[in-house]
């Protein structure tokens, strides 16, 4: 099976029953899911559940109810998973106002399915703004996809800056109480990162 066969494709050929299609479309949004539950935990539930957990569930409940799905494209699948995320952040935080036997600390469906769009949105355009996209390699992906999967790539310490200084827009100095740096290290780090990510988007448009 052709490795950037087009979302639509795979869609197709998931219809049909192929099992290789079906795992093949799910694997590519595994890093973008889980920027968006960290995003979405990181308001509301840090350090109280896992992001990976999150995936995986979300995952095997698309994997499941695929049949379920009606759209054709990769926008419409995104906002289908991003759906059943919101369902599981949900549940999560729920489960956690209980243990807490604290409501406040309970948030809607509808606030969770917003979060996790503009999360979407935000990955795109604030990494997009530093990083310019291929031209050519996966041209169907969303921006905010391609980006996520580049992201998964670079060392931690990379991924963790960029998230909390662009992703989530906090300030050198909040960033640096997060990562226990000082301001000036946390600059440099990102600068650094920002080459490291440039350098793979670069590759990943000679494809």
């Amino acid at each position: 099976m052709p490795a950037e066969m087009s979302v639509s494709e795979l869609i197709t050929r998931c219809r049909k029953g192929e099992a290789k299609a079906r795992e093949q479309l799910f694997d590519r949004y595994r890093h973008y899911l889980r920027l968006l539950a960290q995003a979405q935990l990181g308001r509301h539930l840090r350090g109280k559940c896992d992001p990976s957990d999150l995936v995986q569930q979300t995952l095997l409940e698309a994997h499941r109810d695929f049949p379920h799905f009606a759209g054709r494209h990769e926008g419409e699948l995104l906002a289908w998973m991003r759906q059943i995320l919101a369902h599981n952040l949900f549940n999560e935080t729920r489960r956690f106002a209980t243990q807490q036997r604290n409501a406040s600390r309970e948030i809607s469906l509808d606030q969770l399915r917003a979060g996790l769009d503009r999360s979407s949105a935000n990955l795109g355009r604030a990494l997009a703004a530093d990083v310019q996209p291929p031209s050519k390699a996966a041209a169907d992906r969303e921006t905010a996809v391609r980006l996520a999967n580049t992201l998964a790539l670079l060392p931690e310490d990379y991924q963790t800056v960029l998230m909390l200084r662009i992703f989530e827009g906090l300030s050198a100095d909040e960033t640096a109480e997060r990562m226990n740096r000082s301001p000036g290290a946390v600059r440099m780090l990102q600068l650094r990162a920002l080459t490291a990510l440039r350098a793979e988007m670069g590759e990943l448009s000679k494809e």
